[in-house]
């Protein structure tokens, strides 16, 4: 004979709360059927997953990938937001850095990329393809320079900023 115990409070099955899933809205909710073409930068996706192709076989389905998507409607993922004094004596070698990174980065992830290096008035930003590349941008500045570097995550939003300062 099975026994309830009258004390234990089960919640009920309506009383659960769901926490929303983070989501990107240029990233797709379910893998192609075949294999595609991003006729913008040549990456393919293959098995859902973006990459570089050593080959491009014919006839494949043509979609932008999320990456020329966002640069096409100019909506970064990301940002990094850098300025100070050192900044201003030290720019071009900072603009290098984050142009190497971003190469590097690149290589293995087709989805990571810069989409702007523009100045605001002291500072630069920097606007990226997704949420990952501004925090390595950072790093690699912090690495490279020092200085004082703040992240922030939205992750209702999808995007990241990070500031990098040194005066």
């Amino acid at each position: 004979m099975k026994t309830r115990d009258l004390h234990r409070q089960e919640p009920r099955r309506d009383e659960h709360l769901i926490e929303e899933e983070v989501h990107d809205p240029y990233k797709a909710r379910k893998k192609p059927h075949a294999p595609l073409l991003c006729p913008k930068c040549g990456a393919m996706n293959v098995s859902g997953r973006w990459q570089w192709a050593k080959e491009k076989p014919e006839g494949l389905e043509e979609e932008l990938c999320p990456a020329c998507h966002r640069i096409h409607d100019n909506y970064p993922a990301g940002e990094a937001i850098l300025s100070g004094g050192f900044l201003a004596k030290h720019k071009q070698e900072i603009i290098e850095l984050a142009r190497n990174t971003e190469k590097a980065e690149r290589e293995d992830h087709p989805l990571q990329r810069i989409m702007s290096i523009k100045e605001d008035g002291d500072a630069l930003v920097v606007t990226t393809t997704d949420i990952h590349l501004p925090r390595r941008l950072g790093h690699a500045i912090v690495d490279a320079y020092k200085g004082d570097l703040d992240t922030h995550y939205d992750r209702e939003g999808y995007f990241a900023r990070i500031r990098w300062r040194r005066d």
